[in-house]
């Protein structure tokens, strides 16, 4: 599914214009883009947490020449699932 098929569903289920949608579902994007830049954990309960996570400075190897190489420590955006989303994509099996 690509955005403007989200954008799609979100009209229909939210029975909002596809332009409303568009709108609310980018600034939504937008806003937690923002936070998690800022260093800040953004939290929808049932669905996942988006936060920024620290890449240790690690060795690599040059894929053509196989020298090794040193690459930086960096911040990458991360998300974690929530318990309710997990479930959904494969449901505890029943004992």
């Amino acid at each position: 599914m690509n955005k403007g098929e989200l954008v799609d569903a979100v009209a229909d289920k939210a029975s909002v214009t596809k332009k409303q949608a568009d709108a609310v579902l980018s600034a939504a994007l937008e806003a937690i883009m923002e936070a998690v830049s800022e260093g800040d954990k953004v939290t929808l309960v049932g669905f996942g947490s988006f936060e920024s996570r620290e890449r240790k400075a690690r060795e690599g190897r040059n894929p053509k020449t196989g020298d090794k190489m040193e690459i930086p420590a960096t911040k990458v955006p991360a998300f974690s699932a929530g318990k309710l989303f997990k479930d959904r994509v494969a449901p505890p099996k029943n004992s």
